[in-house]
C-alpha cells in the first residue's frame, strides 16, 4: 500500500516552449527509471512562439537542462541582452534603461543607491545609468560577461538572451528526447477524469487512442485543456490593472548589428518592443483594443517601421494575437500542474513569460507530488506561483501607471486608475525613504525597482539616513570612481557583434550537450 498512487508516468500536454522546457527539465530531474515522460503534441494546433526576450535566470535554467550556451546561441540565432530600453514612457521622447545586474555596489553595508540619492540633493548631476556598466556597455553596443572578482566592475553585470522562441522549443525537443522523453503526436479529442477522486486519469487522443499517465503537465497555451477545461479552475482577470489585450508581431530584415538590449516604445494605445536577433528583427505592437482597431494598430506599427529606417524590411503578414491579463485562481490542481500560458499571462513587457515557465517548473520540481492527490503540497505550489505573479504585476503596472504622456487617453486613464495596495506600498517607501527593498520580493529586486521608478521620473523625498555617516568630499570620490570604472570598463569591452561572431563559430573542445 506504501506505493499506491505513486508518481511513475509523467505527461505533458502541448509542445512550444513550455512543453519542450518541461520535457527537457524533467528529463533532467528524473531518470528514464525513475520517471517515464511522454510529450503529447499536435501538428494541427499552433504556438504563441512570439516571446523571443529573456530575463537573467534564464542562464541558470539552461545550465540545469544541461544547454551550453554557445550551441543555443548558434541553434536559436541568438544574441545578448543586457536590459531593456523604454522609450517614451515618462514625457514623449524621454527613455531610460532597466540593466540587468547591481549599481555599483554597497558602500560601509548601505545601499549604492542611497549615496546617489542623498548626492543628488547636494547638486550632483550625474545620471543613475552612469553607474550601471550593462546601461553603458548596452548603450555603446559593447558586451562581456560577469566575473566573480568583487573588484571587477563586470562583477555587477547580469545578461539574458534574445533568441528565436521557436528555434530554441526544438533545441529542446532535442535534449528531450535524447534522454529518453517519448513524444506522441496526436490531437486530444477529451480528458477522461476518475469517478471516484476527480483526478485526471488519460487523455482521449484521436484515432481512438488513450493516453494513461499519473500526473499531468498542462501546456496547452490560454484555452488551458486540462486546468481550465477539464478540471474546471477558474481564470482570474487583471484587466483592469493591464488591460492590453491584443499584440501584433511583425518580423523585419536585419539591417545593423544587434544592439544587446531590448527596446520597448510607448505609442498611443500600447506599447512597440524591438528585439534584435542573428538573422532577422522581431517587432511588434501590444495595445489596448478600447483604444485603437487591430487594422489601424496594424498600419500604425508598419509605418513606425517604415520611418524608422528603410532597411526594415518587412519579412511577413502581420501577425495577430488575443489575449487576457491574469492567472488561473490555482496553478496547481488534483494531479495536474499549469505551466505558461496555461497557468496565466502577463503582457511581455518585461519579457516575464518564459522566466514564469522556468519558476514554475523549479518549484514543481520542489514540491512535487508523492501521490495523485498532494493537496497541502499543490497549494504551497500555488501560492508560490500567485505571489510570484503579483509581484511581476505590480512591476508591470508601475509602468503604466507613473506615465507623463498627458493628453492621450489611455495614458490619462492608467496614470489615474486605482492600483493595487501591494503597489501602493511601494510607491509610498520609494516615495518617501528612496527604499525600494519591498516585502515578499520576488523576481524584481531593489536594482529593478530603482531603474524604474527613477526612470520614469521619480525622485523621492527621503535616503536612507545611513547614509548620511560618510563624508561628503569621500562620497563624491566614491561615486566617481564608481562612474569612472563604469566607462572605463565598457571602453575595453568588445563589440556585442564580435562576441556573436565568436560565439557562433565552431568550438570542437566543447559538447553541445550535457546529458
Amino acid at each position: 500500500m506504501e506505493n499506491a498512487g505513486k508518481i511513475s508516468h509523467l505527461v505533458i500536454v502541448g509542445g512550444g516552449t513550455a512543453g519542450w522546457m518541461s520535457a527537457a527539465f524533467f528529463s533532467k530531474v528524473f531518470t528514464p527509471q525513475q520517471m517515464k515522460i511522454t510529450l503529447v503534441e499536435s501538428a494541427d494546433i499552433g504556438t504563441v512562439g512570439v516571446g523571443e526576450a529573456t530575463i537573467p535566470p534564464i542562464t541558470f535554467f539552461n545550465q540545469v537542462v544541461g544547454v551550453d550556451e554557445r550551441r543555443m546561441l548558434t541553434a536559436t540565432q541568438g544574441t545578448y541582452k543586457l536590459g531593456i530600453e523604454f522609450v517614451g514612457w515618462g514625457d514623449p521622447g524621454d527613455a531610460y534603461m532597466h540593466p540587468f545586474g547591481n549599481y555599483g555596489t554597497p558602500m560601509d553595508g548601505v545601499s549604492f543607491h542611497a549615496f546617489w540619492l542623498r548626492a543628488r540633493k547636494l547638486g550632483y548631476q550625474a545620471d543613475l545609468s552612469e553607474f550601471s556598466l550593462s546601461c553603458v556597455a548596452a548603450k555603446a553596443g559593447k558586451f562581456d560577461w560577469r566575473t566573480e572578482d568583487p573588484r571587477d566592475p563586470r562583477a555587477a553585470m547580469a545578461h539574458a538572451y534574445h533568441f528565436d522562441a521557436s528555434l530554441y522549443a526544438k533545441l529542446l525537443r532535442e535534449v528531450a528526447e535524447g534522454r529518453g522523453v517519448k513524444r506522441v503526436e496526436r490531437t486530444i479529442r477529451g480528458v477522461n477524469l476518475d469517478s471516484l477522486d476527480g483526478t485526471i486519469a488519460s487523455l482521449a487522443l484521436d484515432g481512438d487512442e488513450t493516453l494513461a499517465g499519473d500526473f499531468f503537465v498542462d501546456c496547452s497555451g490560454f484555452r488551458g485543456l486540462l486546468i481550465g477545461d477539464a478540471l474546471r479552475v477558474p481564470y482570474e482577470d487583471w484587466s483592469e490593472f493591464l488591460p492590453a489585450n491584443r499584440a501584433i508581431a511583425v518580423p523585419t530584415a536585419r539591417y545593423e548589428d544587434p544592439i544587446p538590449y531590448t527596446r520597448a516604445t510607448a505609442d498611443t494605445a500600447g506599447w512597440r518592443w524591438r528585439i534584435p536577433l542573428q538573422h532577422r528583427t522581431g517587432n511588434g505592437y501590444v495595445y489596448v483594443s478600447d483604444f485603437i482597431s487591430d487594422d489601424q494598430a496594424a498600419d500604425d506599427l508598419l509605418a513606425a517601421l517604415a520611418a524608422e529606417h528603410p532597411g526594415n524590411k518587412v519579412l511577413a503578414d502581420p501577425r495577430f494575437l488575443r489575449f487576457t491579463t491574469g492567472r488561473r485562481k490555482v496553478s496547481r490542481f488534483k494531479n495536474c500542474a499549469a505551466i505558461g500560458l496555461s497557468s496565466g499571462f502577463l503582457e511581455p513587457l518585461e519579457s516575464t513569460s518564459i522566466h514564469l515557465i522556468q519558476h514554475g517548473l523549479i518549484k514543481l520540481a520542489g514540491s512535487f507530488p508523492l501521490a495523485k492527490i498532494d493537496a497541502p503540497v499543490a497549494d504551497l505550489y500555488s501560492q508560490m506561483m500567485g505571489e510570484e505573479m503579483e509581484q511581476i504585476r505590480d512591476f508591470l503596472i508601475y509602468h503604466y501607471h507613473a506615465n507623463r504622456r498627458v493628453g492621450q487617453p489611455l495614458w490619462d486613464r492608467m496614470r489615474h486608475m486605482a492600483i493595487p495596495d501591494s503597489l501602493k506600498l511601494k510607491m509610498e517607501l520609494f516615495r518617501t525613504r528612496g527604499a525600494t527593498i519591498f516585502p515578499n520580493q520576488t523576481i524584481f529586486q531593489e536594482p529593478n525597482w530603482l531603474a524604474i521608478m527613477v526612470g520614469q521620473g521619480g525622485m523621492p523625498e527621503g535616503h536612507d539616513p545611513l547614509a548620511n555617516l560618510m563624508d561628503e568630499r569621500r562620497m563624491a570620490e566614491r561615486l566617481q570612481h564608481v562612474r569612472i570604472a563604469c566607462r572605463q570598463a565598457a571602453a575595453e569591452m568588445p563589440t556585442h557583434a564580435s562576441i556573436l561572431e565568436r560565439v557562433s563559430a565552431p568550438d570542437p573542445t566543447k559538447g553541445t550537450v550535457d546529458a
